[in-house]
C-alpha cells in the first residue's frame, strides 16, 4: 500500500468527525425506541384495565381490579415506572338495561436518564385512555 505523506492522518480525522454525531443519531434511535415501547405498554394497561374494571360488579372492586391489572402488566413489561391509574366508574350508577361505559386513564412517567443527550429530557410522561362498556344486562351496585 502506498500512502502519501500528506494523506496520513485522514482516516483518523474523518473518525473524529463522524463518531459524535453518529454516537448521537444511535442513541437518539434508542430514546425513541424506548419511547414507543413505554407508550404501548402504557396504551395496552389503560386497555387491561378499562377491561378488569368493566367486569366488576362494583366501583371499588372496578377501582381495586384496574389498580392491580395495570401494575401487574407494566412490571410484565419491564417499564419500570409509578403508574397513575384513574378509573371513571360513573356507569355504574346507570340503570340496568341502558348502555354504559367504565374508562381507565393510565400515567406513567419512563426514566430516561441512563441515557444522556445533550437537550433530551430526562423523563417522558406518557399517558393512555381507554373506555370498556359495561354488560347492560348484569346487576350493578
Amino acid at each position: 500500500m502506498n500512502v502519501s505523506r500528506r494523506e496520513r492522518g485522514n482516516v483518523v480525522i474523518e473518525t473524529v468527525l463522524i463518531f459524535p454525531p453518529l454516537l448521537l443519531l444511535i442513541l437518539a434511535a434508542i430514546v425513541a425506541g424506548r419511547i414507543v415501547i413505554a407508550h404501548a405498554a402504557v396504551e395496552a394497561a389503560a386497555r387491561d384495565a378499562a377491561r378488569q374494571a368493566s367486569l366488576a360488579r362494583t366501583p371499588l372492586a372496578a377501582q381495586q381490579a384496574a389498580l392491580t391489572s395495570a401494575a401487574s402488566l407494566l412490571q410484565a413489561e419491564s417499564l419500570h415506572c409509578a403508574p397513575q391509574v384513574h378509573i371513571d366508574t360513573t356507569g355504574f350508577g346507570a340503570p340496568v338495561g341502558s348502555p354504559a361505559t367504565v374508562s381507565a386513564r393510565v400515567t406513567c412517567t419512563v426514566a430516561l436518564g441512563d441515557v444522556t443527550i445533550p437537550g433530551m429530557p430526562g423523563s417522558k410522561t406518557i399517558t393512555a385512555n381507554f373506555t370498556s362498556p359495561l354488560d347492560p344486562f348484569r346487576g350493578r351496585s
